[in-house]
């Protein structure tokens, strides 16, 4: 047993002990072992809730909700730990049935980044006492509160904890603290997009709620195939490798910024240009000069022509047009007053 075990051990017997009600004279034998548990939960409890454990990260489970689409992206906060010390405990609870292990609550990149440090063996924990649904709350609480959650990181959580059966929209709307019809319009954009197109192109920092739905919107108006734009989302990883996401901040190139870009434009290619309206094709209508045809008058775009088939009634039309067309003008401007 190590000695930080035999330490806490202790701890707990002695709360225990000093907790523990005296057995009265005539309970049997079953009374003061049901109590003496009792007391040693509450004890055990009261410790865990003052006290910051250092644990072994292989003694914690991670079966959480996940709530960050770059959970393993830990690379230089690992680094920060490695040289600063683990500043902010992670969350715990016991798992039932199991004294030495742990399941997690929240604090998903410190422990990662712990599991692949060589230096850090200790993961600093605080242990709460918390049933499932509990616990949910507080990983939603505490994600909630961090500012470095992008818009679909949030639309993608509020949206497994509808289909997972937490709760309606509007449950999931109370405990996030936002409007149910945010949260409508959340689910909206992510089941346009797709969860995992969602996923392969990450959390895109700085990428919004209204460039997010237009990509959603062009991908299911036009039915385009989510496959193809999940392979470019991670070829833009590929080509953006290196870049890493440190907590409660992002770098100065997001790889999924980049990825959404890519799809974007491969959207924007595939989507067909709506068509402009056909102009209105021009109307010709022939023109009769003494019960025989005599030319056409035809409607365009730019305005209205006559056309005489050519003769002497031509060559002299040619000399009157002037003075026809301000008799025809006057008798227009004449009619219109009227």
């Amino acid at each position: 047993m190590t000695s930080g075990k035999k330490k806490r051990m202790s701890m707990l017997d002695s709360l225990a002990a000093a907790g523990a009600p005296s057995p009265a004279p005539q309970a049997n034998a079953v009374t003061p072992m049901m109590t003496s548990n009792r007391a040693l939960r509450s004890a055990r409890d009261a410790v865990d809730a003052h006290h910051v454990w250092e644990l072994d990260p292989a003694s914690i489970e991670d079966g959480r909700m996940a709530d960050r689409l770059d959970p393993a992206d830990v690379l230089d906060l690992r680094d920060a730990i490695e040289a600063n010390g683990q500043t902010v405990p992670i969350l715990v609870r016991r798992a039932p049935g199991d004294a030495d292990r742990y399941l997690l609550v929240y604090g998903r990149r410190r422990l990662e980044a712990i599991r692949q440090s060589d230096k850090v063996t200790k993961v600093r924990a605080l242990v709460a006492n918390l049933d499932d649904d509990s616990a949910l709350r507080a990983q939603i609480s505490e994600n909630m509160a961090r500012r470095d959650l992008s818009f679909i990181e949030k639309a993608l959580f509020a949206q497994e904890l509808v289909s997972s059966g937490f709760g309606n929209q509007s449950q999931v709307a109370e405990i996030l603290t936002v409007t149910k019809s945010s949260i409508s319009m959340a689910i909206a954009i992510v089941d346009m997009v797709g969860p995992d197109l969602v996923r392969a192109i990450g959390a895109a920092h700085g990428i919004g709620r209204p460039r997010w739905e237009s990509l959603g919107r062009a991908i299911d108006e036009n039915g385009l195939d989510r496959e193809d734009l999940i392979r470019i989302a991670k070829e833009a990883h590929v080509r953006a490798g290196g870049s890493v996401v440190v907590d409660n901040a992002r770098p100065a190139d997001d790889p999924s910024v980049e990825a959404f870009e890519a799809v974007t434009k491969l959207v924007t290619k595939a989507v067909k240009p709506a068509k402009p309206p056909s102009p209105a094709r021009p109307s010709s209508v022939p023109l009769k000069i003494g019960g025989k045809r005599g030319g056409t008058v035809k409607r365009t775009t730019k305005g209205l022509s006559v056309e005489l088939v050519g003769g002497d009634f031509a060559d002299w039309f040619e000399t009157q047009v002037h003075d026809m067309i301000e008799e025809l003008h006057e008798r227009w401007k004449q009619r219109s007053e009227d």
